[in-house]
């Protein structure tokens, strides 16, 4: 699976070397790239099937520190970048009508992809944190050169939260590497440090924000909506599918892995909250309703999408803090579903509808009859919503079954809270469903500034084999999710039981 770092980095490269204005040749190179990568990642992920850890790679990169280049696949590693390689091909296939400066853009996109790849592989903290770091570079100029409303100003906000979050992460893993006296980053090494419990207690909180901030939780998801709004088609579909989902598994890969005890009892409480693990559940399901509530009332149809994703991401940072088997596996699942479904949701609303009619005010859509016009568009919209919604048969509610029931173990009431966020998400989808498409509003002309109704752009192929690529990867684990949870399920097991071992 290495292969899929490598081939995303030499891809990026030669992307940048193409011959400027022929924009074919960087979409077609772009899509043989992302296609093998994916290729790589299923044959990858059937291979490991019923295997726990494998090392793929292992030789000294900065001996004098104990710095190694180890990269490795459990069953959380496979999963994740088996959503990578689905989002660069579908991200790809959405991006088919990027014509200005076309090498540019694929040698940023396939560059995020390879850095994605390298975090999800990455089992030497010191090389993982490269990776991520990485992966921030190309996301700003996505979407500072090619994104659309506050492009620059949302460019800036996303670097500096990951920035920030970057440093947090970094002054924890420095101290626990010169506290830990192993002369070692790797991530194994270091979980089984015997890092002292006073140590992990403030390690813990500063490294697990750190990579919350990217997983978009409350109150540090600020970045998330504005970023989404900003950002090109395929960056958006990138962002919520993949780069969201990085700083979900340096939560779990790192910070719950080196800091265990950090999630202990303080030995006190406040308002029944007697421990950092309180605290951030109830931040995650916080995080469920406040974006569950925000999208209701957003009139950008882009924003609704976005402050969903903040809402569906809480759901996994509750599973990851439930600290039990069902709740942890369906936060990784989750992971899955959410990287699949919202990069769905954001190709129909920034591709298909926006590419199409220049707006995407829910109040200038309503008087389209969008249903009639674009009947491909609407019932796709359909489809997304279902699985957003977490409908029988979409992966998503497996996913948010799992770590309903896990958080009813831990704690009924978050349960009970989470609840409330997963209707207003049905009010929220189906409001916008039918104010975008299925509205009986009085039409009106706003497309293009034109006068009369007129025929929109034909939907393309790369639009509904797209589509069909992440239908399908939602219904298949929705129908048969053990394809899926056979993996996930000794991972976390190995992972709770200490160490990752």
């Amino acid at each position: 699976m290495a292969w899929t770092i490598y081939l995303s980095f030499a891809g990026a490269l030669i992307e940048a070397l193409l011959p400027k204005g022929r924009a074919g040749l960087a979409r077609a190179f772009a899509f043989v790239v992302a296609l093998a990568g994916l290729v790589i990642a299923a044959v990858g992920f059937a291979a490991g099937a019923g295997q726990g850890r494998v090392t793929i790679v292992d030789v000294p990169w900065v001996a004098s520190m104990g710095i190694r280049y180890t990269l490795a696949a459990d069953g959380i590693s496979r999963v994740l970048v088996l959503l990578t390689g689905l989002a660069a091909v579908a991200g790809v296939l959405f991006s088919w009508n990027i014509d200005r400066r076309t090498n540019e853009f694929f040698a940023f996109f396939l560059a995020l992809i390879g850095g994605v790849y390298g975090v999800f592989l990455s089992f030497d903290l010191f090389l993982l944190f490269v990776f991520y770091e990485i992966a921030i570079v190309p996301k700003y100029f996505l979407i500072a050169i090619w994104g659309s409303t506050r492009r620059e100003y949302a460019a800036m906000k996303l670097a500096l939260y990951s920035f920030v979050g970057s440093a947090m992460v970094l002054i924890a893993l420095l101290a626990a590497y010169a506290t830990s006296g192993s002369h070692s980053t790797g991530l194994l090494d270091l979980a089984h440090a015997g890092l002292p419990v006073s140590f992990q207690m403030w390690a813990f909180p500063l490294t697990f924000v750190g990579f919350a901030i990217l997983a978009g939780m409350w109150p540090f998801h600020t970045w998330a909506p504005t970023g989404h709004v900003a950002a090109p088609t395929a960056a958006s579909m990138l962002l919520a599918g993949v780069v969201m989902k990085l700083g979900a598994y340096g939560c779990l890969r790192v910070a719950m892995s080196l800091f265990p005890h950090g999630m202990d009892p303080w030995g006190w409480s406040f308002l029944g909250i007697g421990s950092w693990r309180d605290v951030f559940a109830v931040l995650a399901v916080i995080g469920i309703i406040y974006g569950a509530l925000v999208a209701l009332v957003q009139t950008d149809f882009k924003f609704v999408i976005g402050y969903s994703s903040v809402s569906h991401m809480g759901f996994v940072l509750l599973g990851l803090m439930t600290l039990n088997q069902i709740g942890v596996t369906g936060a990784v699942l989750q992971m899955y579903s959410h990287g699949v479904i919202a990069g769905l949701l954001f190709a129909i609303v920034g591709r298909i509808v926006y590419e199409r009619t220049h707006t995407r005010q829910l109040a200038e859509l309503e008087g389209m009859h969008l249903s009639r016009r674009m009947p491909f568009a609407a019932w796709a919209f359909v489809i997304a919503g279902m699985a957003s919604m977490g409908l029988p048969g979409f992966s998503g509610f497996v996913a948010e079954l799992q770590v309903l029931v896990g958080s009813w173990n831990a704690r009924p009431w978050w349960t009970a809270a989470a609840g409330v966020g997963i209707v207003v998400g049905v009010a929220y989808t189906w409001r916008a469903l039918q104010k975008a498409f299925f509205s009986d509003a009085p039409h009106t002309h706003h497309v293009h500034g034109n006068h009369g109704e007129h025929a929109l752009e034909p939907i393309t192929w790369p639009e509904v084999t797209g589509f069909c690529l992440l239908a399908a990867a939602s219904l298949a684990i929705g129908l048969y999710p053990r394809i899926l949870l056979d993996t996930i399920e000794p991972a976390v097991k190995a992972l709770l039981a200490g160490g990752g071992q």
